[in-house]
């Protein structure tokens, strides 16, 4: 396993997990930029995301910042679909299209001032539907799912910064845990194991990166500036994922 991407791992953890995130969309894309095999990438990916977001759900369950009316919902009908997203194939191509314009459309969302956001409240039943879609987009693609909820909550207004960032982590936790279950009964847990065992060093990066991030993103971010944050990191794995699409 090169040093290198570890590093990398490393990194994207901190950046990642200090706005309530995994990082599932930017691991994707580096291990396919790495040339790893591509049926063991949303596994590699889910596990990370879960090692990452567990620190984080953990602190913000401390400090009160879940309000379970509102949450559970949105993940009852993720969590399922997820599951599902995970047994579903898809042409790599194809997929990394999609996911880096969504994403880019997400960031522009967060770049906009919230007095300025078209849109203020969703009726609760669209709201549960576009859970569900991500949910589903989840267990595809190996990302979590938070990194598309967050948007959709700051632009409907659903809480403040740090509970949406509370709610991303819980999010990303359940949806990467029931996808990754999809992708191992799919792929047959025991012919996984071998490919998935060489990718040790990149959980332990994760492990010790997203216990820094998520440190930072408590203590020295102000509400205010994570949503900004949270849009530069939108960007940055909507450009690796669609510089990725244009060379499969």
């Amino acid at each position: 396993m090169p040093l290198m991407l570890a590093l990398l791992f490393f990194v994207v953890a901190i950046v990642y997990a200090s706005v309530g995130f995994g990082g599932g969309s930017t691991y994707t894309a580096l291990l396919a930029l790495w040339g790893a095999d591509y049926r063991i990438v949303p596994a590699v990916s889910l596990a990370c995301n879960i090692i990452v977001v567990t620190g984080g759900v953990i602190r913000y369950k401390r400090l009160g910042l879940y309000d379970w009316r509102s949450t559970l919902p949105l993940i009852a009908v993720s969590v399922p679909l997820a599951f599902i997203g995970g047994l579903m194939p898809i042409r790599e191509a194809t997929f990394l299209l999609l996911l880096g314009g969504a994403l880019l459309l997400s960031s522009a969302a967060l770049f906009i001032p919230p007095e300025k956001l078209p849109i203020k409240r969703l009726p609760w039943p669209a709201t549960m539907i576009i859970s569900a879609a991500v949910g589903l987009l989840a267990g595809l693609s190996g990302i979590g799912g938070g990194i598309f909820m967050s948007p959709v909550l700051h632009v409907i207004q659903w809480s403040d910064a740090r509970r949406i960032s509370a709610f991303a982590s819980l999010y990303i936790l359940v949806n990467s845990a029931a996808g990754l279950v999809g992708q191992l009964y799919k792929s047959g847990a025991a012919a996984m194991l071998q490919p998935f065992a060489a990718y040790w060093p990149l959980l332990v990066a994760v492990l010790i990166g997203g216990q820094v991030g998520g440190m930072i993103g408590l203590r020295l971010l102000k509400p205010n500036y994570l949503r900004y944050i949270t849009a530069l990191v939108v960007v940055y794995a909507a450009l690796n994922l669609l510089w990725k699409a244009a060379h499969v």
